[in-house]
């Protein structure tokens, strides 16, 4: 199974559109919030993606309908994702971690910082795939992806 995680659009829609029509074979697409109306409006223009689509609110996504987590089932594991926001992601993963296993996750999605975080913890496979539209860590527009297989679970960061 992959999945393709993207955050933080923040109005520079072409990103979604790199990002998706270049792993158009990709199981799953999450977005992490912080442009709702972006991926709104790809959708809009390729309604093919909208079935395998999964969003949640960021906090620059005013009037947003969307919830703040998600708990998304995938190839016998569980994602918790979220824009990182509610949980204090820019102080440290400690809430965010505790509401991951509090809901029987052992994936952690989240973006909000603009900062690409890869990493194995706490039994947690953790990633905020960076920003797709202005990174805050000196290194170029990204996103995530996830390989789940019977081997495990491979997640890493790419550039757009």
């Amino acid at each position: 199974m992959r999945i393709i995680v993207i955050s933080d659009t923040h109005g520079l829609t072409c990103s979604i559109e790199d990002v998706f029509l270049r792993n158009k074979d990709a199981d799953l697409f999450i977005h992490l919030g912080d442009g709702e109306r972006d991926l709104d409006s790809f959708l809009s223009e390729n309604p093919a993606y909208t079935n395998k689509t999964i969003h949640v609110a960021g906090n620059c996504d005013w009037g947003s309908l969307s919830p703040g987590f998600e708990i998304i089932p995938a190839g016998g594991h569980k994602i918790f994702a979220t824009h990182g926001h509610l949980f204090a992601v820019k102080n440290d993963l400690e809430i965010i971690k505790r509401n991951a296993k509090e809901n029987g996750c052992d994936i952690v999605l989240y973006g909000h910082t603009h900062v690409r975080y890869n990493k194995f913890e706490d039994g947690l496979y953790i990633m905020n795939p960076g920003s797709a539209s202005c990174p805050h860590d000196g290194k170029r527009r990204s996103f995530g992806h996830i390989d789940i297989s019977s081997a495990g679970v491979v997640m890493n960061i790419a550039d757009i």
